[in-house]
C-alpha cells in the first residue's frame, strides 16, 4: 500500500469517521428522538432472538473495552504496571479470541433470523440487515488477526496499533507510520471499524448510547388504584 493511500485510509479517515460519529450522532439525538430505538422484533422467533442477542452483546461489550482500554491506555502506564508487552499480548489475543467467538456466534444467529425469515425480513429496513453483515465480517476480521498475531508474541506489533491510536487522539499526523507495514488483515480490520463509527449515527446502534442508568437510583413509586364505588341506582319520584 503505497504511503498516500496508507496516509489516507488511517491518518485522515480516522477523523472524518470521529467527526461525523459525533456530529451526527447528537444532530439525531436532537432531531429524532423517537427514532432513537433498536426497532426490536423480538415476538418474532423469540428464541433464537435471544441466544444470539445474549451471546452478541456480551461478546461485542467484552470486545469493545478490551479495545478501548488496550488501545488509548499509555504504553507508560502497563510499563510502569509491570505488564510486558507479550503478556498484554497474549491477554489480547485469549480474552478477544473467547469474546469475538461468541460474538460472532451470536452475530450469525441474528443475520440468519433476518434474512431468512420472512416476517423478520419484512419488519426490518436496508440499514438494519447492512449492520449486523458489516458487524459479522468486522467480527470475522477480527478473528482472523489472531493466527497473525500468534506470530508475534513479543507485544511489538500490538504497540504499533496502540501508537496508531493514540497518536490520532493526540493529533500526530505521523500516526498512520505507525501501521503502514501490518498485515492487510490488520488494515482491512481498522478501515471496517473505522466505517462501522462513520454510519453508526444513521442506524440502530445508536440505542447503545441510551442505557437507563437512571433506571437503578430512580425513587420507588407505588400505584394505587382506587376502587370505585357501585353507583347507587336512582329512584324516580312516584307519580301522584
Amino acid at each position: 500500500m503505497s504511503g498516500y493511500i496508507n496516509t489516507l485510509l488511517f491518518g485522515i479517515y480516522p477523523y472524518i469517521a470521529l467527526v461525523v460519529l459525533i456530529l451526527g450522532t447528537a444532530i439525531r439525538y436532537d432531531r429524532e428522538q423517537y427514532g432513537w430505538r433498536s426497532g426490536s422484533s423480538q415476538l418474532l422467533r423469540r428464541r433464537q432472538l435471544i441466544w444470539g442477542s445474549v451471546l452478541f452483546h456480551v461478546g461485542v461489550l467484552v470486545i469493545f473495552f478490551g479495545h478501548l482500554v488496550g488501545l488509548l491506555t499509555p504504553i507508560a502506564i502497563f510499563d510502569a504496571l509491570g505488564i510486558s508487552h507479550g503478556a498484554k499480548q497474549l491477554l489480547a489475543i485469549v480474552a478477544g479470541g473467547v469474546a469475538g467467538v461468541m460474538a460472532i456466534i451470536g452475530a450469525t444467529l441474528l443475520v440468519h433470523r433476518r434474512l431468512f425469515d420472512a416476517r423478520v425480513r419484512a419488519n426490518s429496513s436496508t440499514t438494519d440487515t447492512l449492520i449486523i453483515i458489516l458487524l459479522w465480517i468486522q467480527l470475522a476480521l477480527g478473528l482472523m488477526t489472531i493466527p497473525i498475531s500468534m506470530q508475534h508474541l513479543d507485544g511489538e506489533e500490538m504497540v504499533k496499533f496502540m501508537s496508531w491510536a493514540q497518536g490520532i487522539f493526540t493529533f500526530n499526523f505521523e500516526a498512520s507510520s505507525y501501521v503502514a507495514e501490518v498485515s492487510f488483515i490488520f488494515k482491512a480490520h481498522l478501515f471496517l471499524g473505522l466505517t462501522i463509527l462513520l454510519l453508526f449515527p444513521f442506524t440502530r446502534l445508536v440505542h447503545m448510547l441510551s442505557v437507563p442508568l437512571g433506571f437503578f437510583w430512580r425513587p420507588g413509586y407505588q400505584v394505587v388504584r382506587e376502587r370505585n364505588q357501585r353507583a347507587q341506582p336512582t329512584r324516580l319520584p312516584a307519580a301522584e
